[in-house]
């Protein structure tokens, strides 16, 4: 089909070309007759495309104006932005060229006004392509004979009006899942059915199972899958280890997180008689139990990736294998695919060596003990593992000389702290802190990315099939707005269009650590940055100043890390001679994957921060008239964002400044007290008050504590 389209429209673009009707066209491309119709069907495809088009003597030609395609990011005040497939700037569109597009439709756009320095590109919406959402989430609001759902996305764009007959069993206030049967049109609201009650507004548990079905996540293994997985068994298969290097006898170490049950990383290091290190990396051989085509793979393919939302996970693979064969369990022989690396002391690694293997794991350790053991500040910690305190010894000293080769080459050693939700056992908030990292954890990042970088360069001079994780430089526009923040903190990152460099980013890091300002600056850097995303092909990773860089270390739960791990089987059991038919194979599914893994990333990164947010504002519902020390986080258009010393960040309206008015100075990004001259920038501290906290709308808003 598509290769027909672009035969008619090569042909309308020709120099000889003159508008004709159907039938001349078809006589001239020389359309059989019984496929006239089908060729009518393509022109009808082109015409609602807005390529083409008829003129009043039913004639075609091709569309003078340009049309683009992109997804609708709508605004709740009604205004929204275009998103277009490799253009980095988004195209603003006002309510009144918005067409009652919903959020996240794929939508025609005409331009109306190309961007400029002052201004963004803006357009309007010629046609709804389609509507990405059929079902929606949201409250129930009964009026007797009528009622109404509020959705969850206060960016969707209308409620929807629910008939007496549609009401299902929903009762007021409850959440529920509606269908809709009919979408909004001039000034309408969409309408729809309640397909599902999923439960009191208020009941533990409801939030976090209306954003799986907000988001339409596969929460529960097909029966099929979770037999197949059964069928793996819990032990290793015997016949298989004569084809690995068994290393039962080595001691070996998991270290992670004290709630951790799918462990798919261990690791050992030694110091070799040269002076240099040996570091092994051994991660769960997932693609000898997740054979390519199975009912586990098609499954996992569709999930992308493990989902953590707090109390509850998603996972991509059943606990079966996450959990049991597949997980680096203590005291168990495992199958691993494993890197082996010897490095310098720079960092350098100057040999590495990729193997299938069978280990026993020696101890199942925690960030937290290996920590106490470091720091030598637990008596029983150290009596327990006082056999292995040169090992973690030895990895400490690899770790730091890592990282220190890491920050020399532009590392964004970005220290934000992540949340920590402490849940009752019914779900509900009882605290929210900062998450405690320590040198342990330090310790595991620099292995693993070592192992990454390692991996994907080994196999891009290969020139395997493969997907890498790419990380593209920012964009000069965006470090010009950066800067502009920056200014008010007394810092500028160095660059121009041709030299943006890691290096420059790493020295603002570098001079904030440890001030007041340096998790605001932190916060404003990774807004900068771009997103990183799976490609098939390798275009380096700026953020960890990497030119080589893959995911390898988490199969468990990552699909992109398993596919690799099938690519490297593949050439490790075809001793590095792969087929023609078989690499364009891989390199083609390699494409797709990479395309589909991105897409289930970013569902799983938006859900994730909801829960977060979710939890935030239900922890200060109960805070109303408060007060907290927090700093501003940043200013825009409708007020000022200041963060608490727990994470929590909320809003203060420009409304509730009432000791002045102010004005937005847009060029350095501050607030200026028209009276007063009183001045309000990022990284000011400031003290505030709560006075609102809605868990159902995710908002927090404060006000300026006045004594």
């Amino acid at each position: 089909m598509e290769n027909k389209e672009d035969l008619i429209l090569n042909f309308m673009r020709t120099d000889e070309y003159v508008p004709m009707k159907a039938k001349e066209m078809a006589s001239v491309l020389m359309v059989p007759k019984n496929k006239y119709n089908d060729f009518i069907l393509i022109l009808n495809k082109l015409e609602n495309e807005y390529k083409i088009v008829k003129n009043r003597k039913n004639r075609y030609k091709l569309q003078d104006k340009q049309y683009l395609e992109g997804i609708y990011r709508k605004n709740q005040k009604g205004f929204g932005f275009v998103k277009i497939e490799d253009q980095e700037d988004e195209i603003f569109i006002s309510k009144e060229n918005s067409l009652n597009a919903l959020n996240e439709d794929k939508v025609l756009i005409e331009i109306l006004f190309d961007k400029t320095k002052e201004k963004r590109a803006e357009g309007k919406i010629v046609k709804i392509l389609k509507h990405q959402k059929d079902t929606v989430v949201g409250i129930f609001q009964n009026n007797k004979n009528f009622g109404f759902v509020v959705p969850d996305d206060k960016n969707f764009g209308t409620d929807i009006f629910i008939s007496k007959k549609n009401f299902g069993k929903a009762r007021n206030n409850h959440k529920v899942l509606v269908q809709i049967t009919k979408y909004p049109q001039k000034g309408k609201k969409a309408e729809g059915k309640i397909i599902e009650v999923i439960g009191n507004v208020n009941e533990a548990g409801v939030d976090m199972l209306s954003l799986i079905k907000q988001y339409d996540l596969p929460y529960k293994f097909p029966e099929e899958v979770i037999e197949e997985a059964k069928q793996k068994g819990n032990k290793v298969d015997k016949k298989d280890i004569p084809n690995r290097i068994d290393l039962r006898d080595k001691i070996i170490f998991t270290i992670d997180g004290e709630d951790a049950k799918d462990l798919d990383d261990a690791v050992r290091v030694e110091k070799l008689d040269n002076g240099n290190y040996k570091l092994d990396v051994h991660i769960a051989d997932v693609s000898y139990y997740v054979k390519e085509d199975s009912l586990l793979d098609k499954e996992a393919t569709l999930r992308g990736t493990s989902i953590y939302m707090l109390g509850r996970v998603i996972p991509m693979l059943p606990r079966e294998l996450s959990n049991g064969i597949c997980s680096l369990n203590a005291g168990e022989d495992r199958f691993t695919l494993s890197c082996s690396m010897e490095i310098d002391n720079t960092g350098k690694v100057i040999s590495s060596n990729v193997y299938k293997a069978i280990i026993k794991v020696t101890e199942r350790m925690t960030y937290t003990d290996v920590q106490k053991i470091l720091d030598r500040s637990d008596k029983k910690v150290l009596e327990k593992y006082k056999n292995y305190i040169q090992e973690f010894e030895n990895m400490k000293e690899l770790a730091e000389i890592l990282k220190a080769k890491r920050i020399e080459q532009g590392y964004l050693n970005l220290d934000i702290p992540e949340s920590k939700i402490v849940l009752d056992v019914d779900g509900k908030v009882i605290d929210v802190k900062k998450y405690e990292t320590n040198f342990a954890n330090e310790i595991i990042e620099q292995f693993m990315l070592t192992a990454n970088e390692t991996i994907a360069e080994k196999f891009y001079w290969l020139e395997a099939p493969f997907i890498y994780r790419v990380h593209e430089q920012p964009d000069i526009d965006k470090i010009n707005e950066l800067n502009k923040f920056l200014f008010n903190l007394g810092y500028k990152i160095k660059a121009n269009k041709d030299n943006i460099y890691p290096k420059e980013f790493a020295k603002v890091l570098e001079e904030v650590k440890g001030k007041d300002e340096e998790k605001v600056v932190s916060n404003l850097i990774l807004r900068t940055l771009k997103l990183a995303r799976y490609e098939a092909e390798n275009k380096g990773h700026f953020g960890i100043a990497s030119k080589y860089y893959c995911h390898f270390t988490s199969p468990i739960r990552r699909y992109p890390d398993l596919f690799i791990h099938r690519v490297i089987s593949k050439y490790l059991e075809e001793n590095y001679e792969l087929g023609n038919k078989k690499l364009q194979r891989l390199y083609d599914l390699a494409e797709k994957r990479a395309e589909s893994s991105s897409e289930r990333e970013k569902i799983a990164t938006k859900v994730e921060r909801e829960a977060i947010d979710i939890k935030k504002a239900e922890f200060m519902e109960d805070k109303i008239g408060e007060v907290y020390d927090g700093i501003i986080s940043s200013i825009t258009q409708f007020g000022i964002f200041v963060e608490l010393e727990n994470t929590i960040e909320g809003l203060i309206r420009f409304e509730n400044l009432d000791d002045d008015y102010y004005i937005y100075d847009e060029e350095k990004k501050r607030l200026i007290g028209e009276r007063t001259n009183k001045i309000y920038k990022i990284g000011d501290k400031v003290k505030i008050r709560v006075i609102k906290a809605s868990k159902i709308l995710r908002q927090i808003d404060f006000e300026l504590y006045k004594k």
